[in-house]
């Protein structure tokens, strides 16, 4: 959409027209000559009537295209202002060994986990998220970000045992999420936490403790258990022994604690739907309120015609000077 800043320039258009129209029925009177013919008179030149005409109305031309610069044309463009504040969110991911196990068909727990978050970030909209993988420690993999390709491409990238150590962390896990989050200025700052295990690794061994670290940040912690009940089928890739089955091993109890004493929920996923369900709460739980607000930004255009313009007026300096000199 176009609008002029300075719209009144504009009726400068109506005078020009009149003094232009009323300069060139004078100068056809003066010369007892009708107007441009189709057909060039014996003994006219083509450049006669190009003289009669392109000095005159070229003039005319450039100086209707300076009014158009004057009144200072612009492209309106409309758009919505992201909030000051938004929801800081730490994805917190088990990628211990146990991961493997295949009760999340078509995936194993690991990867649905990372298909879940996926749809996850990609609701998300002007919040910044993070994501904290462990396994016998705790690494931070990418670090608050408005950039959610970044965050996808690393979620895609995250792999069993990525932490090179044996075991699950999950005190570390919090206190390493915590970290990264407690300087924040966000409204809302959230640690989604995803384990199919219980904590017996790590330098912190308190999980009370630690959730209580958080909950002094301000900071609540969604806790999500995947497993499924009984026995759970793990491919090794050894030919001597392509499958085990492990057991199941989630501190159900300890994992409510956490997100009891920050606020938060617990919730147990034992197959991908449910998993992927369990996203679609929290981020329904946890969305940025605010009221839309619009605004609309303003690009100049007025070189657009003030360029022709001034073009056109140096094209006829050299054209009196040079095809049209010998005119009398």
């Amino acid at each position: 959409m176009m609008a002029f800043k300075h719209p009144l320039f504009l009726l400068l258009l109506a005078p020009l027209g009149v003094l232009a129209g009323l300069a060139r029925a004078q100068a056809h009177r003066r010369h007892n000559s009708a107007p441009v013919p189709t057909a060039l008179p014996a003994g006219e030149s083509l450049r006669s009537v190009l003289f009669a005409i392109v000095p005159f109305w070229g003039r005319v031309l450039a100086i209707a295209l300076l009014i158009f610069a004057l009144a200072r044309p612009q492209k309106a463009a409309r758009g919505e202002a992201p909030p000051s504040e938004g929801i800081d969110i730490m994805l917190t991911l088990d990628t211990s060994g146990s991961m493997a196990a295949e009760d999340f068909a078509p995936y194993n727990r690991l990867e649905a986990a990372k298909a879940a978050a996926t749809a996850f970030v990609k609701k998300r909209r002007n919040d910044r998220i993070g994501v904290t993988v462990f396994g016998g420690n705790a690494l931070l993999t990418c670090p608050l970000t408005l950039d959610y390709q970044s965050v996808l491409e690393l979620l895609d990238s995250t792999y069993l045992n990525m932490t090179k150590a044996d075991g699950t962390a999950i005190g570390d896990a919090i206190v390493t999420a915590v970290n990264h989050l407690k300087e924040s200025k966000a409204k809302s700052k959230v640690i989604v936490l995803l384990t199919d295990g219980r904590s017996n690794a790590g330098l912190v061994t308190d999980l009370a403790q630690a959730a209580g670290t958080a909950a002094a940040y301000d900071i609540k912690i969604y806790t999500i258990g995947t497993a499924g009940k009984g026995k759970a089928k793990v491919t090794t890739g050894d030919p001597r022994q392509p499958v085990v089955y492990i057991e199941e091993d989630l501190d159900e109890p300890a994992l409510r604690e956490i997100s009891g004493l920050t606020g938060g929920e617990f919730y147990r996923a034992k197959n991908y739907a449910e998993l992927d369900n369990i996203y679609s709460r929290i981020d329904a739980l946890e969305k940025t309120k605010f009221e839309a607000k619009t605004f609309t930004s303003y690009t100049d255009l007025y070189l657009y015609f003030l360029a022709p313009a001034l073009a056109l007026l140096a094209a006829l300096y050299l054209l009196e000077r040079t095809y049209f000199r010998t005119i009398p």
